[in-house]
């Protein structure tokens, strides 16, 4: 049976890929799988992924704090990292952006970069795996703003200005349970006037790893539909980095998305990051964000690679699984095509117009 397609608001892929430090950066290990981790050619052929947004994510090097085991605990409040170097974050982000374009190059067609929803629907037609540049933590962009058009002109479309760290533009809500997202001050000059260049751009706005104040700040500046790629409902886990009903109110009135994240501290009420979190967690959460943003404005946001997700899923091959659970918790056909796809390109298009 084929699966049902699915478009993916955020992975972390890129990352797993240079950390493996091989000689090509890791193209093989995509095309031909093999390699571990949640993502790659062959298993998202096979659990039905046809594209999604592809994260170049710069993490913190002096941490030596294992975050996984930290939300394994009752209670946590990971320690915020210390800002990243401008020169160390945009080595990091060009090296992620040159594996996404080196993998393009080798598929011989099986993957394709994609700019606009065009490009995204003409990947699905030619059964590529449509990848669009997404960045998570405007670390590697400067207050000058050069790096954006630059980074834009080279496929970039989607951009998160901060990761859970502080940096130039604002303050991330931190991995900390049970908490309120309200925590800090929101963004600086610099970030307000990121948000209007996006804007001018049409460069989704992430708004995942905002905390509150700067959540309601790209609210005001911007006149894009709100977008958070991967975060759940704070009503059903009190985690710092979910929303709140009232955030997802506001995302819903501007004709924005939510993408579920599948990193079971924000899906489980008990806040953990542990494995053996049944599906039906997630088909909950959906229901919580479809009630509150309609079922128009729903997606999927695994976050794959870059967090534990439920032992039953595994990786991007198990896809079919989740679809399966979500159709007997109660989502008809359409609901599901919508969560799975059409929800994310019709918000897509919103953004960057056809």
């Amino acid at each position: 049976m084929t699966p049902l397609p699915v478009f993916d608001g955020h992975n972390d892929v890129l990352l797993r890929l240079r950390e493996l430090g091989r000689p090509d950066g890791g193209v093989r290990a995509f095309l031909e799988g093999g390699a571990g981790g949640h993502l790659d050619l062959p298993r998202a052929r096979e659990g039905g992924l046809f594209g999604g947004l592809f994260a170049a994510f710069t993490p913190s090097r002096q941490l030596g704090v294992d975050y996984l085991a930290l939300m394994r605990a009752a209670q946590y409040d990971v320690p915020l990292p210390e800002p990243l170097p401008l020169a160390e974050a945009q080595a990091a982000t060009l090296a992620m952006a040159a594996i996404l374009l080196r993998i393009e190059r080798a598929s011989e067609g099986a993957v394709a970069t994609c700019r606009s929803v065009a490009d995204i629907r003409q990947a699905k037609e030619n059964g590529a795996l449509a990848a669009v540049l997404h960045i998570e933590g405007a670390e590697a962009i400067g207050p000058n703003l050069d790096a954006l058009h630059v980074l834009h002109a080279a496929g970039l479309r989607s951009l998160g200005p901060v990761w859970s760290r502080p940096n130039v533009f604002g303050h991330g809500a931190p991995f900390r349970f049970p908490s309120s997202p309200d925590i800090g001050p929101g963004l600086s000059q610099a970030g307000r006037d990121l948000v209007l260049e996006c804007d001018a751009l049409r460069i989704v706005l992430d708004l995942s790893h905002l905390n509150e104040a700067g959540f309601w700040d790209v609210a005001r500046l911007s006149r894009a539909p709100l977008v958070a790629t991967h975060s759940n409902a704070h009503a059903l886990t009190p985690h710092a980095r979910n929303l709140t009903d009232r955030q997802l109110d506001a995302i819903r009135d501007t004709g924005g998305l939510v993408g579920l994240n599948f990193a079971t501290c924000f899906l489980r009420e008990d806040g953990r990051m542990r494995a053996d979190t049944p599906l039906e967690t997630m088909a909950r959460h959906l229901d919580h964000l479809i009630g509150r943003l309609g079922v128009d404005h729903v997606g999927f946001g695994s976050d794959f690679d870059g967090a534990v997700v439920p032992f039953e899923l595994q990786d991007v091959a198990g896809l079919p699984r989740l679809i399966e659970a979500l159709r007997r918790y109660g989502f008809d056909q359409e609901t599901l095509e919508k969560l799975a796809w059409r929800n994310w390109l019709g918000v897509l298009e919103r953004i960057w117009g056809g």
